[in-house]
C-alpha cells in the first residue's frame, strides 16, 4: 500500500499560465508559496522565516476555473499528488521538476489589491 497525497495552504506567486494539449484539453500552471514563520527554539536560537515554492498543475475544467479566478496573491487551499518529470534541455542536460498535480483547490482570499475598493476617477 502507498499514498501520494499533498495538502497545501499558501499564496499564489504568479497568475496561472494556461496552454492547450491533445484534444484541446486545458492545463494551467502557477506557483504557490507556503511559509513557516520565524521562531526561537528552546535553546534560544532564532530560526528565520522560511518560504517554500511549489509548482502547481491543474487540468481540464479546473484549469479553466483557475484561469478565471486565481491571481497572484490569492490565498489558496490545494489537494493533489506529487509527480516528477524529467527531460533533456537544448544542451542535452538532464533536467527534472517535481510538481503538485492538483485534484481540488479552494480560493480562500483574494489578492490584497482586489479587495481594495475602487477609487472613482
Amino acid at each position: 500500500m502507498s499514498v501520494n497525497k499533498v495538502i497545501l495552504l499558501g499564496n499564489v506567486g504568479r497568475d496561472p499560465e494556461v496552454r492547450y494539449v491533445a484534444q484541446n484539453q486545458p492545463v494551467a500552471s502557477f506557483s504557490l508559496a507556503t511559509t513557516e514563520h520565524a521562531y526561537t527554539n528552546a535553546n534560544g536560537v532564532r530560526v528565520p522565516e522560511r518560504t517554500e515554492w511549489h509548482n502547481i498543475v491543474v487540468w481540464g475544467r479546473n484549469a479553466e476555473v483557475a484561469e478565471k479566478f486565481i491571481r497572484k496573491g490569492t490565498q489558496l487551499y490545494v489537494e493533489g499528488h506529487l509527480r516528477t518529470r524529467t527531460w533533456e534541455d537544448r544542451n542535452q542536460i538532464k533536467r527534472s521538476i517535481t510538481e503538485v498535480y492538483a485534484d481540488t483547490f479552494e480560493l480562500l482570499g483574494r489578492p490584497r489589491s482586489a479587495t481594495q475598493p475602487q477609487q472613482p476617477e
